[in-house]
């Protein structure tokens, strides 16, 4: 089973699949155009998500970074005048080092991907969208800035006019993700942003194409026609959508079971159920519900 994920509403998810499934059926392709360099070091932040959530170790009330990190470096680094456009922990930090490092030396993201995973003892197979870069650029009143700046330094208070995704058009699917599309029968999109965490997964070269004749199961990232949680709503407006269900389809494309949550206003074929994930319990029941779509 492939599942496309961003870094919050799919991870949630993730506790439930690999419980109700052998985790080693499970291969997980990530949003990675919300990177960026921080202080020398590539930060991915849905990738460190998807990996430290399938350790254990996420910090489950932020859905980012390790539980219980410390934050020296970050704090002394602000001392001497760095300017750090995230909050970066220490164990956290120890990862992006390693990431970088396998960068400069020629490798790419899947290869440092692949060494976290290991070195985690992960048994699902977890990929980048892409060893090209990928930034998700946000255009508001105060001008063009990256995501992270938009949602994190800005707290997301700008008013949104338009999304784009710089190098979209020039990059290319990783050789983990390709693979996954020739082997996998079923893909999963997960319950993540559709415009920043879905659309840039889709939207690579000879993605759609390569679902076409597979079982796609979508979950809706909507309460009814609000978000669980952050900007998907004003992303949606600002890139042509409706922010509802049926702008979520549109984005997503051809999709054989869609399953919305119970108050959603989706006129079409569809599957209503509790979609909130508070609990590794409601990530079962929903992760059941997915795989009996799947057969």
């Amino acid at each position: 089973m492939l599942i496309l994920s961003g870094g919050t509403g799919t991870p949630k998810l993730l506790r439930g699949l690999v419980r109700v499934l052998d985790p080693d059926e499970i291969t997980i392709v990530v949003n990675t155009a919300e990177d960026l360099w921080v202080s020398g070091n590539l930060v991915s932040p849905d990738i460190d998500t998807v990996i430290y959530t399938l350790a254990g170790l996420i910090d489950d009330e932020r859905w980012w970074g390790i539980r219980g990190d410390s934050f020296i470096t970050h704090t002394r680094l602000r001392e001497m005048g760095v300017k750090e456009m995230l909050a970066i922990g220490d164990a956290d930090r120890a990862f992006h080092i390693l990431r970088s490092d396998i960068i400069r030396r020629g490798g790419t993201l899947s290869d440092a991907t692949e060494m976290m995973r290991a070195a985690l003892g992960i048994r699902s197979r977890v990929f980048p969208m892409s060893d090209e870069s990928v930034s998700t650029i946000i255009a508001t009143p105060l001008g063009e800035m990256h995501f992270q700046e938009f949602w994190v330094e800005r707290r997301g208070e700008p008013e949104v006019l338009g999304v784009r995704f710089d190098g979209i058009d020039d990059a290319r699917p990783s050789k983990g993700f390709l693979d996954a599309l020739r082997r996998e029968n079923t893909v999963v999109i997960g319950p993540s942003n559709p415009v920043t965490s879905i659309s840039p997964i889709l939207s690579l070269k000879g993605v759609r194409g390569a679902m076409a004749g597979k079982t796609v199961v979508a979950v809706s990232p909507l309460d009814g026609d609000r978000p669980f949680s952050g900007p998907a709503a004003r992303f949606m407006k600002a890139a042509g959508f409706e922010p509802n269900d049926e702008g979520v389809i549109s984005i997503l494309g051809d999709v054989d079971h869609f399953i919305v949550s119970r108050s959603s206003s989706y006129p079409g074929r569809c599957i209503r159920m509790d979609t909130r994930i508070d609990s590794i319990e409601d990530s079962m029941r929903l992760a059941k519900e997915i795989l009996r779509l799947a057969g």
